[in-house]
């Protein structure tokens, strides 16, 4: 990418659904919508065979996660 940023979640006007986004945030996504209620970081960790003891390979999961959550859901945008 020499230098440029790049945006790996789209914004959500940008995106035709969730579809559009990387197989590791559909995943993400997948591991939450399995559970009973609030996940942990660690356990969502876990799931997708992250190093959870670890704190800095957890940081970047943490911050995808984050972005996912603030993502209007498809229904939302109706």
């Amino acid at each position: 990418m020499a230098g440029r940023a790049v945006l790996l979640i789209p914004h959500r006007s940008d995106a035709a659904g969730e579809g559009a986004l990387p197989g590791d945030c559909r995943r993400i996504l997948a591991i939450v919508r399995e559970a009973d209620g609030p996940v942990r970081v660690r356990a969502v960790g876990e799931r997708l065979g992250l190093d959870a003891s670890v704190r800095g390979k957890l940081e970047p999961l943490r911050a995808k996660m984050t972005k996912l959550a603030r993502r209007p859901r498809q229904q939302d945008a109706l």
